[in-house]
């Protein structure tokens, strides 16, 4: 594989997942630790990527973000848009982070009055831009890579709520490996959101649908519906159905 096109293949998997890990782009494409390295060094420079210990971060994470910035926008606008027509006034919702939930969060109506408990500091930055929002942050300590509260205080405080919608940002869904995630504490503190509500809801551009990443953070029957940019009868999306998951 020549330079460039490793390159491109690290950029589309971190519009895809978010971070990416040497080890990981090493095995996929069957090249040294070391060619990988030098790749990530040179997005880096270029101001293409953010390298981080062990990997690299989309540049979608930086805390300027604007729509410009995100991949597939029309997509994750679509999914926001499906997205909204499940909430009511007056519920109690959990959110993690990435880029279509902050497309969902940009989305609400400024007259919506709710309830959003996150983790997620970009998100919680537009929830707070709606007035009758109110935002309960969970505290702990922030990821780097994904801008979200992690560790066991944030996993004690979400079990303290009972929400009626759970919006789970999504990074990877199979039908028969359910939702991963390439973090381990992040798999983590989207169990305990999962676990802690009444209907979970998916949110994912079909890029991700059929990947896996290395952990599990549930199987597919945790997750009640499933929202994508494709038409809910697309034959990509007939597992999920099959599944009995509502799909959106």
């Amino acid at each position: 594989m020549l330079k460039r096109e490793r390159q491109e293949f690290i950029i589309h998997q971190l519009h895809l997942h978010n971070k990416v890990l040497s080890t990981d782009l090493s095995a996929k494409m069957q090249v040294s630790e070391d060619t990988i390295r030098r790749d990530l060094l040179e997005l880096a420079d270029s101001g293409r990527i953010i390298k981080v210990h062990g990997g690299a971060i989309s540049r979608s994470f930086r805390p300027s973000l604007t729509q410009t910035d995100i991949y597939s926008l029309e997509k994750k606008k679509v999914i926001a848009q499906k997205a909204l027509t499940l909430i009511r006034d007056g519920m109690f919702l959990f959110s993690t982070g990435g880029t279509t939930i902050l497309e969902l969060a940009r989305s609400l109506p400024e007259s919506l009055q709710a309830t959003v408990v996150t983790g997620s500091l970009p998100a919680a930055f537009e929830y707070i831009r709606r007035p009758h929002v109110e935002v309960i942050f969970i505290g702990d300590r922030v990821s780097r890579s994904a801008q979200l509260t992690v560790g066991p205080d944030a996993v004690a405080q979400i079990a303290r709520y009972r929400a009626d919608l759970c919006f789970l940002g999504t990074n990877a869904l199979c039908a028969t490996e359910g939702l991963t995630d390439n973090d381990l504490e992040v798999a983590q503190v989207k169990r305990a959101l999962i676990g802690n509500a009444r209907r979970v809801v998916s949110l994912t551009i079909s890029e991700k649908i059929n990947t896996v990443q290395k952990i599990q953070v549930c199987g597919a029957g945790a997750i009640h519906t499933l929202i994508t940019e494709l038409p809910p009868d697309d034959p990509l999306l007939r597992p999920y159905r099959e599944a009995g998951i509502e799909v959106l």
